[in-house]
């Protein structure tokens, strides 16, 4: 797969090492390994990074990947379809925002594997710490024990967990609420009522909004989030995140805080890319995470 001259591998590497102890991704090198579920199946995706392309393979504990459908999912997932060039062109010329572009250009998201992985992490990592919530992801997905043949154990897909109950999911270190709220989600979605995979296809971002905030437990930023990580909608605000809120603390050069208002506000005059100019206040608070919102 050829990869745009200004993409940057170590983003994506950044974003697939959160855990250090690598249960469901890993990093070697120049490239790595993920671990999840491909329409029911385990499989284990690797991306080996070169000069200006990227070779993908994908080994399944089932039937094998259609080529263009494997194609098209790691373009998604390497941010390959997020508009960066026509954000950057928009507004290079920014007083504040244009010189983070020229720091960092090319930058893009990475995605999850599905929607569903998205939502179910953004909800994870609701209102803790990054590594609180890369704990509970490890425990959750040791706690849904899928593996594949190759080693790497397997994010859990909507209908593994939906299998599961409440008392499982407390014991993965998810509080009450979460846990019902990720229940609630993962059944919705093995039943075919919240058809997430679907809506990739097109679906309008403020349609999908509507569905997931009338899911209770799930608030704005967490669908921003999802939208972001997940269908890689690049218009959600995330001026609730915050190290957003911080990086553009800094970039304005204030020494009191940013509220969620005033965020929101600034942020507001990079529609339809708001998420992309948050990914580079995300990239300048936090130099060698990934952008934005890690939890």
């Amino acid at each position: 797969m050829q990869l745009p001259l200004d993409f940057r591998p170590a983003d994506v590497l950044a974003f697939h090492a959160r855990d250090p102890q690598r249960r469901a991704e890993r990093v070697d090198g120049d490239g790595f390994a993920k671990g999840f579920m491909w329409h029911g199946h385990p499989a284990c995706l690797t991306v080996a990074f070169r000069p200006g392309e990227a070779e993908v393979t994908l080994a399944v504990d089932g039937p094998a990947a259609d080529p263009a459908e494997l194609d098209a999912f790691a373009r998604h997932l390497l941010g390959l379809t997020q508009p960066t060039a026509a954000f950057e062109t928009a507004h290079r010329a920014h007083p504040r925002l244009g010189p983070l572009l020229a720091q960092r250009p090319g930058l893009r998201v990475p995605q999850a594997a599905t929607p569903f992985e998205a939502l179910s992490w953004a909800i994870t990592g609701q209102q803790i710490s990054v590594a609180a919530a890369i704990s509970v992801r490890r425990r959750l997905i040791d706690t849904a024990g899928l593996r594949h043949s190759g080693g790497l154990a397997c994010y859990p897909d909507a209908a593994s967990l939906a299998r599961l109950d409440e008392a499982a999911l407390r014991g993965a270190g998810l509080s009450a609420a979460k846990a019902q709220t990720v229940l609630r989600v993962a059944r919705l979605v093995a039943d075919g009522l919240l058809p997430l995979d679907a809506w990739r296809r097109d679906t309008p971002a403020e349609l999908i909004r509507a569905h997931l905030l009338a899911i209770r437990g799930i608030g704005p930023w967490t669908v921003d989030y999802t939208l972001l990580r997940g269908f890689a909608l690049v218009d959600g605000s995330l001026h609730g995140d915050v190290a957003v809120r911080r990086g553009l603390q800094r970039l304005l050069e204030r020494e009191e805080k940013i509220g969620a208002d005033e965020a929101k506000d600034w942020l507001a005059d990079f529609a339809p890319w708001r998420a992309l100019a948050a990914a580079h206040l995300w990239a300048a608070e936090s130099p060698t995470a990934p952008p934005p919102g890690a939890a």
